[in-house]
């Protein structure tokens, strides 16, 4: 009697829906750390002063690897952990946020099948119609939500300048004296599509500017900062970290006062980095920001596709 034996093909096909089924899952979602990892990560930055940018209660840094850019901000905020945590664990709350970015031109929170959703379109520096922007689809999740560590993380399969793997992700704990300590990491990976859309950036809107970390020192005594894409990565980390302050700053004032504060103190806020943030002036961005207002609430995101 002889025993059958499978067929190298059948092997082969089961390994082959094995994958493709590893393709057809979605991306794990971040692993939730220990609020005190948090903790001793910012004591570390204070101990050290890397990227302190104001009065050792903000810390910037990026990393670049072969496929992947990383922002990264550590900070001390005068916000009640309580508070924040019952903001920034809402997804709606969240467009608040996101459209004080200069290039944030709608966003909107949805509910799918899959879960809560932000619909935001991303475009250029001035008034855009939205037929123009980049539409990108934000996946909300609360990983962690304690009564004393917030883990949020959006999430999106592409971004603008065919970046892909588009995370924001935000972990707020409390800090003493009625304080809450945050650390917000943006980043995004990338490929050959990638790297030439933002070469050409680069070499036309985005030229002469820089980020924040030092990385040299010129003949007559000047910083050098970092430019290119880490500039890139540094610039936005700290606009979406600055709208999130403001945001949580003007938490306590009425809800049509909200966001008008909000883009006040978000302007104000980035023209301490002038250098590097300022685009336009504060009367023009207000009034952008306002139109874009108005029409995300009366205008539908579109359609998955």
């Amino acid at each position: 009697m002889h025993l059958l034996k499978r067929p190298p093909r059948t092997r082969a096909t089961g390994l082959l829906l094995l994958l493709l089924l590893c393709l057809a899952m979605p991306p794990a979602w971040a692993q939730v750390p220990s609020p005190d990892a948090m903790r001793a990560q910012f004591a570390a930055l204070r101990e050290k002063g890397t990227g302190e940018l104001v009065n050792s209660s903000v810390y910037l840094r990026s990393t670049e690897s072969a496929d992947r850019m990383q922002g990264e901000v550590h900070a001390v905020i005068d916000e009640p952990f309580e508070q924040v945590r019952q903001e920034l664990a809402r997804a709606d709350r969240w467009c608040d946020v996101l459209i004080l970015h200069i290039n944030v031109k709608y966003c909107r929170a949805t509910r799918t099948a899959a879960g809560e959703q932000l619909v935001s379109g991303v475009g250029r520096k001035f008034d855009q119609p939205l037929s123009e922007v980049y539409w990108v689809r934000f996946g909300f999740k609360v990983a962690a939500d304690r009564s004393d560590h917030l883990l949020v993380e959006l999430r999106a399969p592409s971004g603008p300048l065919a970046t892909r793997d588009y995370r924001i992700v935000v972990e707020v704990v409390p800090h003493t004296g009625g304080q809450s300590l945050v650390r917000m990491t943006y980043s995004y990976g990338f490929g050959t599509a990638a790297r030439w859309a933002m070469k050409t950036y680069l070499a036309t809107l985005g030229r002469g500017k820089s980020g924040f970390t030092v990385v040299g020192q010129s003949a007559d005594g000047q910083p050098i900062r970092v430019d290119g894409v880490r500039g890139v990565v540094e610039r936005n980390t700290l606009r979406y970290y600055l709208a999130l302050q403001s945001r949580l700053q003007s938490h306590d004032a009425p809800r049509t006062a909200q966001l008008q504060q909000s883009l006040q103190r978000w302007f104000s806020a980035t023209e301490r980095y002038a250098e590097q943030l300022h685009e336009m002036e504060r009367a023009d961005y207000v009034a952008m920001k306002l139109k874009e207002l108005k029409r995300q609430d009366t205008t539908a995101p579109p359609p998955p596709g």
